[in-house]
């Protein structure tokens, strides 16, 4: 069987992509995906935030000093440097140590001063880069409508810098997700990843306190970007890839079904380790000679709402007859 796909223009000898994780954060460990059959790796994100935060962190230092405010832009300028460094560094050197496409990642939480960045991103050797994406939506201040401008402003900025691919990756708290996802599709990107995954808080009830928790997903996660990969089908300007939910082959294949063009991996492989990608492959696999099938494309969005025989499937919302 041909497992061969395009993702953001690139040629990938399968869908599987390992997604942004400590998973990707050396080149050895992408190496080993490359061995274990990964189609393409995300690079692990550099987070604005983490950029943001040590930058507070310092700032507080130099205040309880005295130190003369006007020259801090040098502080500024120092660790935004020394993190963006690092970055490059290690585009550069996954570019040499595999063949597959490097996809480097920015996860963007509060402006779109790194930005700025982005043109030594692609000169680094990345091919492609994945704006991963999420505003809390809890200012009780700032409408839907200003909170999506502030995407758009960001992606229309970054799309303005670069020449290679940009995909975004978003979630799906939108007051009107179909509608922000045609509407980001048109701006110029690529592609796009529904959904991204966030952190969670939990609560120790014995010392009262708030803790992470739910940190890998679950296969029945899959539900949410499997209805909406096959919502949006061929109803945007760009591809789609699915994320979160997809433990094992046959998560691969209901979303090929439902129109996606690649699909990311993370939670499984946390789990599962190396034998994960082949075993889906091999399920892949296997499942396109039973059913007759010799490419992705014979089958790609046979199940979208565009294609499916009872399309309101996909829109009911209610159960109806199912706990009877």
């Amino acid at each position: 069987m041909d497992l061969s796909t395009t993702y953001l223009g690139l040629p990938l000898k399968n869908p599987v992509i390992v997604g942004s994780s400590g998973l990707t954060d050396t080149p050895e460990k992408i190496k080993e995906w490359e061995k274990n059959g990964a189609g393409a790796v995300v690079l692990k994100s550099l987070f604005e935030e983490e950029i943001i935060f040590e930058y507070e962190e310092v700032l507080k230092e130099v205040q309880n000093t005295g130190y003369n405010m006007e020259q801090f832009d040098y502080y500024d300028f120092v660790l935004k440097k020394k993190k963006l460094d690092a970055y490059l560094a290690l585009i550069e050197e996954a570019k040499k140590a595999v063949s597959i496409p490097v996809i480097a990642s920015v996860n963007c939480v509060y402006s779109h001063e790194w930005t700025a960045f982005a043109d030594k991103i692609q000169d680094a050797g990345a091919d492609a880069i994945e704006l991963n994406m999420f505003f809390l939506p809890s200012d009780m201040n700032r409408t839907s409508r200003e909170m999506e401008e502030r995407y758009l402003k960001v992606i229309n900025t970054l799309t303005a810098r670069v020449s290679i691919p940009v995909s975004v990756k978003i979630s799906y708290h939108f007051s009107s997700l179909g509608q922000m996802i045609k509407t980001i599709s048109d701006t110029g990107v690529s592609g796009m990843v529904l959904f991204n995954r966030f952190f969670n808080p939990d609560i120790d009830i014995e010392r009262q306190e708030i803790k992470p928790s739910f940190v890998f997903s679950a296969p029945s996660d899959i539900a949410m970007p499997l209805r909406w990969i096959a919502l949006m089908y061929q109803r945007v300007n760009c591809d789609l890839a699915a994320s979160t939910g997809v433990h094992d082959g046959d998560a691969v294949i209901k979303q090929i079904l439902a129109g996606a063009r690649a699909v990311q991996v993370v939670s499984a492989l946390y789990k599962n380790r190396s034998g994960t990608i082949p075993a889906m492959l091999d399920r892949l696999t296997g499942w396109m000679g039973d059913k007759g099938y010799e490419t992705l494309s014979d089958f790609r969005g046979k199940l979208s709402h565009v294609k499916a025989d009872d399309p309101a499937v996909l829109e009911r919302v209610q159960f109806m007859k199912y706990y009877a």
